[in-house]
């Protein structure tokens, strides 16, 4: 059962940056891909960006350019590198690592830009 840990979030002003970390139980990058989801109240859930098996990134349009996701083979970690943040990119940030059977989430960590 891999399990997922999300750590990083808070407050910031808009046009600062945050670095958030995905913590995993074991080593399951080369059987999954990993993603970065955002859930705005009162909205659905989606994708900001992952990171494939083979290294391939993509990214959601509006965080284009601004935003990068990296992971760390030897740490277990997934990280999402947040620059030049928005209000809009305020809400809670998961972690999910995605292959055929599903995805399986973290608890979330909550981001919040505002002056």
């Amino acid at each position: 059962q891999v399990q997922l840990v999300e750590s990083g979030g808070g407050l910031v002003q808009p046009g600062g940056s945050l670095r958030l970390s995905c913590a995993t139980s074991k080593n399951i990058f080369s059987s999954y891909t990993m993603g970065w989801y955002r859930q705005a109240p009162g909205k659905q859930r989606e994708l900001v960006a992952r990171i494939s098996i083979g290294n391939n990134t993509d990214y959601a349009d509006s965080v284009k350019g601004r935003f990068t996701i990296s992971r760390d083979n030897a740490k277990k970690t997934v990280d999402l590198q947040m620059s030049n943040l928005k209000p809009e990119d305020t809400g809670v940030y998961y972690c999910g690592a995605d292959r055929w059977t599903g995805v399986t989430w973290g608890q979330g960590t909550q981001v919040t830009v505002s002056s």
